[in-house]
């Protein structure tokens, strides 16, 4: 078994291993991981509960002998499971919450079968702090540009359409599971908690060529329930902006077609639309009901950018006292269009 010390983020890309194993309980693992990682847990949540109880209340050894029986029992599962593939040459990297006795008794296990083992010192706690002090106590690694313009203007498409074309971006709306707005959230979808957006953002962040410019998309400082942490934040503020301008039409057109998922869930719609009354007047409101009730999500969607995200986002911080860098106008936004629009983006990073 292998003591490994993470000195940075970007150690995670040249480790010599093949696979990162999370062995903490599934609630862990959900708040957060190191991206990638495969969540094997040592002890369930029932069962940590259960150890824990009996340390507590009864004595150190018998929650320890516990303990042994529980993280033998189900790593012999993922041996007969998940692991039962791997060849002779297989190097896992394993880690729990700060590197003790859960993570190694899995290595223990995995090293004795001939494995060659790794065993992040200080656990999970040792990459949060690598996480924190990225994104809290150090600048953002690469030079910032914002890419900007109303709601409906495809922003995302074309950030995405960028990279394609090999330019630097960071899809933060990706990262945070949300589309950037009260209609942004997929049905049936959840965001990341704050700690595992920042361990995504961070790993993203630590790959960036520092000498050339990423290209992210204008928000403000929450993207849904998610902060964007202090380093990007303060980067994007100061950061030139690329604002894409387009006619109403064009971007209602966008919408239908982007929020199609939203649209075609009747009772989703309804309840997107009620989550906007304590900002809108009642008869606002029954006007956007009795569009969605109708079909008519065109029109909808018109209505929603005139009279609620259009003066919102011409509020929005990034906006405040600093005109925008460049500003391309496009007439429509379909692929043809978000295509000529992401080659002129890209050669304005080069």
């Amino acid at each position: 078994m292998r003591r490994i010390t993470l000195t940075s983020i970007a150690d995670l890309d040249s480790l010599p291993f093949d696979e990162v194993i999370d062995v903490r309980s599934p609630s862990e693992y959900a708040e957060d991981h190191i991206p990638g990682a495969v969540n094997l847990p040592s002890l369930s949540d029932d069962e940590r509960a259960q150890v824990g109880t009996i340390y507590v209340q009864q004595s150190r050894f018998l929650a320890r002998r516990l303990g042994a029986a529980l993280v033998a029992r189900n790593a012999a599962h993922y041996l007969e499971t998940y692991l039962a593939d791997k060849p002779a040459n297989y190097r896992p990297l394993v880690y729990c919450w700060r590197g003790g006795q859960r993570s190694a008794s899995i290595a223990l296990i995995l090293g004795q079968i001939g494995w060659q083992v790794g065993v992040i010192e200080g656990g999970w706690k040792s990459w949060r702090r690598q996480v924190q002090a990225a994104l809290y106590d150090t600048p953002f690694p690469a030079p910032v540009v914002v890419l900007d313009g109303n709601t409906g203007t495809a922003k995302t498409a074309i950030l995405h359409k960028v990279a394609a074309l090999g330019g630097q971006v960071i899809d933060l709306e990706g990262l945070a599971r949300h589309r950037g707005s009260l209609f942004g959230l997929a049905p049936g979808d959840r965001q990341p908690a704050q700690k595992g957006f920042e361990s995504a953002l961070a790993l993203a962040a630590a790959r960036l060529d520092p000498k050339r410019p990423v290209l992210v998309e204008a928000e403000s400082n929450r993207i849904g329930d998610l902060r964007i942490p202090p380093s990007l934040w303060k980067a994007m503020q100061a950061a030139p902006r690329i604002e894409i301008d387009a006619p109403l039409a064009a971007r209602a057109d966008w919408l239908v077609r982007a929020y199609a998922d939203v649209t075609a869930d009747t009772a989703e719609l309804r309840a997107r639309i009620d989550a906007l009354a304590p900002y809108q007047p009642r008869e606002t409101i029954d006007t956007w009901r009795a569009l969605a009730d109708a079909g008519d999500f065109a029109a909808l969607a018109s209505g929603l950018m005139q009279e609620h995200y259009d003066p919102r986002y011409a509020r929005t911080q990034l906006r405040q006292g600093r005109a925008p860098q460049t500003v391309l106008r496009a007439e429509a936004l379909d692929d043809a269009a978000q295509q000529e629009l992401a080659q002129t983006i890209a050669a304005l990073l080069d």
